[in-house]
Parts: C-alpha cells; sequence; structure tokens
C-alpha cells in the first residue's frame, strides 16, 4: 500500500540513520527505506558468523565535530571503548610502523634503499612537477619517487585498480596530505631543531593515536540509532530497494517506488527526499528525467567494490595492529585486519580471532565471482605467506562482498559530479543528496553524517542556508587534531583551513 511522510530517506547507513534521528528528534515524519534486509549501518554494518564480529572495512569512531562526538555519545553512552591505534605497512618481507618513523624505516630499508629515498625526496622539494594532475604526481612532489613507489604505488593501485597516473591528485590531497614520509626520513639523519610546545600543532601533524568503538563493532551503533529513532516516532523499512523517485513540480511532492525480495512493487510520497544511494544511481532513476549531458555525466561515475574474507583461527598473537596495508604485488590481499584489536568481545572466544582479508575489486571481475571456497583457500595461503599466521590454525571462514564501497576519482570525476550536482539542485529543490556515495565523495563515517546533520536542519528551518557538499573540503581535516575541534553549527561545520 502506498505511504505518506514528510522526508523520505534512501539508506540506512551513516547518514541516513543520522538524519532519520534527527528529524524524528525534530518531530518531522520521517521513513528510511533500507535495500538490505537484515542489516542497517550501510558500509559501517557489522556482520556477524558463529558468533564473531566483525567490519565491512575499518570504522574508528574519531572526529574533529563536537556534534558528532556527542551523537555518538547520546546514541551509545555506555558501551564505546577508548582504543589505541595501531596500523603497521607491509613492504620487502618487513613490517613498517604507520606513520613511518625515520630511524626505523631508514634501518629496514637498508643504508642504500634509505639514501635513494633521500635523494629523490630532495629531488622532488627542488625539482616538483608543476600543477600535478594525477595521484602519483602529487605523491611524487610531496614525498619523492622512491618514498612513491614503496610506500603508496602498489597499495594504491590494489586499492583502485587503475595506475596512479590515472587517479586524481584529489584523492592523494584528501587522503594523505597530513603525512610528512620524507620529511621523517629527512629528519632522521639531518638534526631537527625542536619546535617551542605552542608551535608543534602547526608543525607536526600526527595521526589519530585513539578512538572510541562500540563494544560490538560499528553496526552495535546503528542498530541501536535505528531502534531509538522508531520509538522517536521515525520508520524504517528494510529489505526494500528503490527503483525510482517521482518528482511533481505543482505538487511539489516526491513518489518514491520501492520493491522488495518478492518483486512486489510499493511507492511512498514525501516532501522531501534524503538520498544515499549512489548518486549515478539516483540520478539515472529520476522523473522526469535530467539533461542528457548530466545523465551521461552520471553514468560515466564508477565504483570501486571490495571482498572482506574472514578467517578464524587461533589467536597466537602475531599482531595486534588494528590493520596492516599489504604494499607487497607478489599477494592480492590489500589490507588485513584484527578484529579482536578493535574490540576483544568481536571474538566469542578469547582462544579464537578473526582476521579480515580485504580483496579490491570490480563487481563482475574474476575476484568478485570467484567461489567462496576458493577464496577462503587463496586468503589462508597469503595470510601465511606474508607470516601473520600458519595455515594449520585457521579453523573456519566466511566471505562478504560489499558493492559500491569507493568513489573512484578518476580525472574527469569532480566535473561529472559538479554537472550533476548543479542540475539537480536546479530542477529539484528538495532532493538532498548526503554521504558518500550519495555525494560521490570517499568522505569518512563522521563527514557523511555531518552531510546529513546539515541537510536535517535545513529541512527543519525550511530553507538551504547550510550546504553540506562543503563538508570535508578540507584536506587535512580527516585525523589531524583533537576530538571535537570542530562545530557543525552553521557553516562551521565545513573543516576550517590549516
Amino acid at each position: 500500500m502506498p505511504g505518506t511522510t514528510r522526508v523520505a530517506i534512501i539508506g540506512a547507513g551513516p547518514a541516513g540513520l543520522t538524519a532519520g534521528y534527527l528529524l524524528s528528534k525534530a518531530k518531522v515524519a520521517a521513513h528510511v527505506l533500507e535495500a538490505d534486509p537484515e542489516y542497517v549501518g550501510g558500509i559501517s554494518r557489522t556482520a556477524r558468523y558463529k558468533g564473531f564480529h566483525f567490519d565491512i572495512g575499518g570504522h574508528r569512531f574519531f572526529s574533529k565535530s563536537r556534534e558528532v562526538e556527542d551523537f555518538w555519545t547520546e546514541i551509545l553512552p555506555d558501551d564505546m571503548l577508548e582504543r589505541p591505534r595501531s596500523s603497521r605497512i607491509y613492504y620487502g618481507g618487513n613490517f613498517f610502523a604507520y606513520p613511518l618513523k625515520g630511524f626505523e624505516a631508514l634501518q629496514k630499508l637498508g643504508p642504500i634503499e634509505a639514501a635513494r629515498c633521500i635523494t629523490s625526496y630532495a629531488y622532488a622539494k627542488a625539482f616538483p612537477t608543476p600543477n600535478p594532475k594525477s595521484f602519483e604526481d602529487w605523491t611524487v612532489n610531496q614525498f619523492g619517487r622512491r618514498l612513491y613507489e614503496i610506500f603508496f604505488k602498489t597499495y594504491t593501485e590494489k586499492v583502485w585498480g587503475m595506475s596512479c597516473k590515472e587517479i586524481s591528485a584529489d584523492w592523494a590531497a584528501q587522503r594523505i596530505k597530513g603525512l610528512y614520509l620524507g620529511a621523517a626520513i629527512w629528519h632522521a639523519i639531518v638534526p631537527q631543531k625542536k619546535p617551542k610546545t605552542e608551535d608543534r600543532g602547526a608543525v607536526i601533524k600526527t595521526l589519530i593515536d585513539s578512538f572510541r568503538y562500540p563494544r560490538k563493532g560499528p553496526g552495535m551503533l546503528w542498530e541501536v540509532c535505528a531502534e531509538k529513532m522508531k520509538k522517536l516516532g521515525g520508520q524504517l523499512t528494510m529489505g526494500r530497494m528503490v527503483t525510482g523517485a517521482s518528482w511533481d513540480a505543482n505538487t511539489k511532492r516526491w513518489t518514491v517506488t520501492h520493491k522488495g525480495p518478492d518483486g512486489q512493487t510499493d511507492t511512498l510520497t514525501a516532501e522531501h527526499l534524503i538520498s544515499s544511494a549512489p548518486l549515478r544511481q539516483l540520478t539515472l532513476g529520476l522523473s522526469p528525467q535530467v539533461s542528457e549531458a548530466s545523465r551521461a555525466a552520471a553514468d560515466k561515475l564508477r565504483y570501486r567494490d571490495f571482498i572482506t574474507v574472514a578467517l578464524i583461527l587461533k589467536d597466537r598473537q602475531l599482531f595486534d595492529d588494528n590493520w596492516i596495508y599489504i604494499h607487497d604485488p607478489k599477494v592480492k590481499v590489500g589490507r588485513v585486519q584484527n578484529f579482536k584489536s578493535w574490540s576483544p568481545e568481536m571474538s566469542p572466544d578469547p582462544t579464537l580471532c578473526c582476521y579480515g582479508l580485504e580483496y579490491f575489486c570490480f563487481e563482475g571481475d574474476g575476484v568478485w565471482t570467484a567461489k567462496d571456497e576458493d577464496l577462503i583457500a587463496q586468503a589462508k595461503e597469503e595470510l601465511e605467506q606474508i607470516g601473520l599466521a600458519k595455515g594449520i590454525d585457521v579453523l573456519d571462514g566466511c566471505v562478504v562482498r560489499q558493492q559500491k564501497a569507493y568513489p573512484v576519482y578518476d580525472d574527469d570525476y569532480a566535473a561529472r559530479v559538479e554537472l550533476v550536482r548543479t542540475e539537480l539542485e536546479e530542477k529539484f529543490p528538495t532532493l538532498h543528496p548526503v554521504g558518500r556515495n550519495g555525494m560521490h565523495k570517499y568522505n569518512n563515517q563522521d563527514h557523511a553524517m555531518m552531510t546529513a546533520m546539515l541537510t536535517a536542519q535545513n529541512i527543519i528551518a525550511g530553507n538551504r542556508a547550510l550546504d553540506p557538499w562543503k563538508v570535508n573540503e578540507d584536506a587535512q581535516y580527516h585525523e589531524a587534531g583533537a576530538a571535537g575541534a570542530e562545530s557543525t553549527s552553521g557553516l562551521r561545520a565545513v573543516p576550517k583551513k590549516l
């Protein structure tokens, strides 16, 4: 049966549920439609297998937005753990601390390789590529070619399935701008004047050394959020795939068409439509249709998928990192997580642990379509090859496939997104794209939430005074600085330029 609401929301991920919860709290009728029949949380859900809990990716709960931090506390006041951050890079048979430590890197690279790194770093600083366009250009400018080849090239090409020459410099600027790997090695050789205490924050950028994390994984928070939203009057319907959205300019109403697993179609009418669905999917499913130029631009937006192979094994305590980046081209795995290091409660048995091996792919390729048993066998073999476990200790495993995990930042993505965004704003005044895939922006969980917070504020206020598209314009925002240092009140939601 058709239904009505004031705000229809596509997707019960961090953005969709944040919007739904805040709107319900403000007594604005909201109805969330989620395609997954079981899990909320989107890519931030927590999968479960035989009592083990594991993430789809890794999700640290850390934000410079006080509103985001307060939101997490409000949802899970008694179930957030304070966890230490620990991650490393595997390269050439060695494990390197991440972020890189100069003396350690020099020692493990050896004198000849270290000299090559320092020479190429100095050369890049003296003769940088003007106006870098690609990931390769940008990263070589920052760190030198040799450091780029060791610590960035292989892993990045595993993640994206394309040459670093084809990836936009925007990706590097957004994700790694605060990491001074070249300077770390340079400082290990050349004594540096110690900055004054009050100046250290401006001189040295570091990644966070601790973060909060729900006891049972990120999905725990979003499951509780969904329940609290429903108690406030919000609605959530699971297992409903949105197939189209029609805008009536006369009545100023949306008709959202959705179907269930049985193929039965239904509709939902709303004044506002918040969408965290992939921007390509949303744009091509709108009625009336957008221009041919915008349809073509949306159709060319690309996404990267990935597979998590979760292996259950005897806990020999061989590593306690949250995750390890695998830069070795001899294996296909891109990253290995130890979910027990995120929270001891992710494992139901203290003698066992669960590792997640991540394989980046495109939907439909050979990795994506491989049989589960073949992927488990490959993961088991590669885990032993890297030296993180013995194959004999692996007791069980399962496979989770994640579609559209990452919006691809290729050469022309920004122009395509801007073209689509502009037309959507002009033709559909109450359409609100939010979140990572909804805006085709590789945002962290907190940034996705911030876009939803601003959108909810706009709807409640009855205007569009706040611009969610400006969230995360500051590339250095991600993990540098103290938690809660920014505010989402008004346009202060946009991370300030550093």
